[in-house]
């Protein structure tokens, strides 16, 4: 699976480790993860995000 990159803070998105704290399990694919989901170090949303790579 791809690792996501926020494109305003830098912060990875990494399926392996999901984002516990926002309730997103470990093995979660990032188009997997809810429309609401924000990123953890920023608060952006998902558009804010591209893939890594």
């Amino acid at each position: 699976m791809a690792k996501w990159v926020c494109n305003i803070c830098g912060y990875v998105y990494d399926p392996a480790a999901g984002d516990p704290d926002g309730g997103i399990a470990p093995g979660t694919s990032f188009e997997d993860i809810p429309e609401n989901w924000v990123c953890p170090a920023c608060g952006v949303g998902k558009k804010d995000f591209t893939k890594a790579g």
